[in-house]
């Protein structure tokens, strides 16, 4: 079952969309945090923006602030250290939650289809991943420890022949 097309975004500038305007694209949904062990896998993201970009991808950061802490800027600072440490291009997003009662919409999906070790649906950390196919399927959710340039040949076969 794809993810529903309807559900709200809102980027780091306040600007509103919906999941639907990236339809058609492969994606890889991450939760992000500019102060955390795994941080410098920005890099890795960005390489994965800038190989598969042009063919139907799309990285799409969620700053998070449920884990340590570690994601306690506003958004004006998250897109300044975003862009000034990593040249970050892919689309970054508003600040959300990813577990409890204010689980954005897009994760409680995303965790419903894609549950973690043991079927557990809560997201453990910083920097886990979903892979999300052309047709908005959930294709595979990824530990934080999972290196970006890992998960190449998973992007390559969700994107498929467009």
């Amino acid at each position: 079952m794809p993810l529903d097309p309807d559900i709200a975004l809102e980027t780091l500038d306040g600007r509103k969309s919906r999941l639907g305007d990236f339809a058609g694209r492969a994606l890889l949904i991450v939760n992000v945090a500019s102060r955390c062990g795994f941080t410098p896998q920005y890099q890795g993201l960005e390489a994965l923006q800038r190989q598969f970009g042009p063919r139907g991808f799309a990285v799409m950061g969620f700053p998070c602030d449920q884990f340590g802490h570690q994601e306690p800027g506003d958004a004006a600072q998250i897109a300044e250290f975003c862009e000034k440490s990593y040249d970050v291009s892919f689309p970054m997003f508003a600040k959300i939650e990813v577990n409890g009662g204010g689980t954005h919409p897009l994760f409680a999906a995303l965790k419903r289809r894609a549950p973690g070790l043991l079927g557990s649906q809560a997201i453990k950390w910083n920097f886990t991943k979903f892979l999300v196919d052309r047709d908005g399927e959930v294709v595979r959710r990824y530990a934080s420890i999972a290196a970006p340039p890992t998960i190449a040949s998973d992007i390559e076969a969700a994107l498929g022949t467009p």
